[in-house]
């Protein structure tokens, strides 16, 4: 299958669209600002260190945490790290920037009668932050955090919760995302059409899913995708 075959079936017999936030709909330039920058700027500022040790220690946190309720729980990071993280993304809301095309490509969805769901691993304070920013929120039907369904979308228990909560067929189910272990898992639990989006931070070269990639079927823009 390629991205015209797909796009075929988006318009015809696809009825649920699940759809990743960070990196997908919206530029992970904030995400990685955020937590790359910010939070460890802080973080050195609050221990008397530099900023390269704040962010050794930091990121070695993340880490060990990637792939777990807690990587993307912001109350959870306040406390481990002492830093009211809400707070700190407030102040850069004004960099949260959805990716081109994503509305068009949400209004076509609405009209056409597709289920559009956002399923992401956000904390519900993010995911509240970021449709406040950018009003995104009056296309979905439904959200489904990580934390609704007691797994993070890395883990197959996830998918399955998501199937008894939705109730869609996972022949006439699409799914975007950007990240390589997320894919796999809605691969592996059968969903049939899995679609990448690329280039998830716009001001950064690195993609996170370029060396996996040539494996999946893969956008650049959701401009690809419109009818």
């Amino acid at each position: 299958m390629d991205v015209n075959e797909l796009k075929k079936a988006l318009w015809s017999s696809i009825e649920h669209v699940l759809l990743d936030m960070d990196g997908t709909l919206m530029d992970k330039y904030f995400d990685d600002y955020f937590w790359g920058h910010l939070v460890p700027e802080r973080y050195a500022e609050k221990h008397s260190m530099t900023f390269g040790k704040a962010k050794e220690i930091l990121f070695s946190k993340y880490k060990s945490l990637e792939g777990t309720l807690n990587w993307t729980d912001i109350d959870f990071w306040s406390e481990e790290l002492h830093l009211d993280i809400p707070a700190l993304k407030e102040q850069i809301r004004h960099l949260i920037e959805v990716h081109p095309h994503v509305e068009d490509f949400l209004s076509a969805l609405k009209k056409y009668g597709k289920k559009v769901i956002l399923a992401t691993n956000a904390h519900y304070k993010t995911i509240a932050l970021k449709m406040k920013k950018t009003e995104l929120g009056k296309y979905f039907d439904r959200v489904i955090a990580s934390y609704d369904m007691g797994y993070p979308k890395e883990d197959s228990r996830y998918w399955i919760n998501a199937e008894r909560t939705l109730g869609f067929d996972k022949d006439k189910t699409l799914f975007i995302d950007d990240t390589p272990e997320v894919v796999e898992s809605a691969i592996r639990y059968g969903i049939r059409y899995v679609l990448v989006k690329n280039v998830p931070n716009s001001k950064s070269n690195i993609n996170n899913i370029t060396s996996s990639s040539r494996k999946y079927l893969s956008i650049d823009s959701f401009s690809e995708l419109l009818p």
